[in-house]
């Protein structure tokens, strides 16, 4: 696995990450076989854990604490979210930081992640949504500089939110945020116009999500797709979000080279871009592990399939079934 520096904070990541909602509560999730992919994850060079106290009221997290106490011989990074109290996802305009983040509430669920993870220090924690209105907002920034300064926290990130990739850049210019989480892919390249200039001058890690698009990126989604009852998914593909998304996978295949999946076309169109410095895919079984490490090993696509693949950027702005 090869690695990346994750931004000013110096470690030493893999380039390709865990993003662990998956195993938190989406139907088909089973505890035994995300334990088993986890552990092929580690056993094939991942080191970088994302989590969030969200992803089944803690499961997910005490699931890497597991993962954490079961390799003490390897150095694994945990990267975990602070829920807004409000429970809004994404946030909206004009919200307070008080229907959020208010101090004493970023304290409780740091703690109540150091003990699901059974850590003595979370070495990521980051806000799970946010606004760049509450940049200057001392509210907050006590609240965490007081966790770093008693050992608690060790690096600070902002998940943003989808397809708002603007929404963060005062905040990261307040020099108190290491890493920022952002969706981005070959649909949502827009990352690339402000955020990842602005993350290369203050030394900011990029953690880059969704790299499937929610599975659109896979290939796999049809008009014809859908989920069993409960799943987030039945609210994101609404009939809408769905036709369109197929329609443009359907436009991408032609470009798939022989012999590469489109999943592994998306992932490393990915990781073409040195600003990135951790993916962190879902992967709930062993299987599609192996299958993501593999297409990580193979490295950066071809500079004139990169090209081709920018054609296909699709810029999208928050609706109501967006989340």
């Amino acid at each position: 696995m090869r690695e990346r520096r994750f931004g000013r904070v110096g470690w030493e990541v893999g380039e390709l990450g865990y993003g662990m909602w998956g195993m938190g509560g989406w139907t088909g999730s089973d505890d035994d076989r995300s334990r088993a992919s986890l552990q092929t994850a580690v056993d094939r060079g991942v080191n970088f854990f994302d989590t969030a106290w969200a992803y089944g009221d803690g499961h997910s997290e005490r699931l890497l604490g597991e993962l954490l106490r079961a390799n003490q011989d390897r150095r694994l990074y945990a990267a975990t979210k602070v829920p807004p109290k409000n429970r809004q996802w994404p946030s909206r305009r004009g919200e307070p930081l008080e229907d959020a983040f208010p101090p004493e509430y970023i304290r409780e669920y740091a703690e109540r992640s150091l003990a699901n993870l059974g850590v003595e220090t979370i070495d990521l924690l980051q806000f799970h949504v946010w606004e760049d209105d509450w940049a200057a907002d001392e509210r907050w920034q006590r609240a965490v500089d007081d966790l770093r300064h008693e050992g608690l926290v060790h690096a600070l990130g902002i998940s943003m939110n989808r397809w708002e990739p603007w929404n963060g850049l005062r905040t990261l210019r307040t020099g108190l945020i290491d890493a920022v989480q952002v969706i981005y892919n070959v649909f949502d390249q827009a990352p690339e116009d402000e955020l990842f200039r602005t993350c290369r001058e203050l030394d900011v890690a990029v953690i880059a999500r969704v790299p499937f698009d929610e599975g659109t990126l896979t290939g796999a989604l049809t008009l014809d797709s859908h989920w069993p009852e409960g799943d987030w998914r039945n609210t994101y593909f609404v009939p809408e979000n769905l036709r369109e998304s197929v329609e443009h996978a359907e436009a991408l295949r032609p470009l798939v080279p022989a012999g590469m999946s489109m999943a592994e076309m998306a992932l490393r169109f990915i990781l073409s871009n040195e600003d990135v410095s951790t993916v962190i895919p879902g992967m709930r079984s062993p299987e599609r592990v192996a299958r993501n490490a593999m297409a990580a090993e193979r490295g950066p696509l071809s500079p004139d399939l990169i090209q081709r693949l920018r054609g296909h950027r699709w810029d999208r702005r928050p609706m109501e079934w967006s989340q």
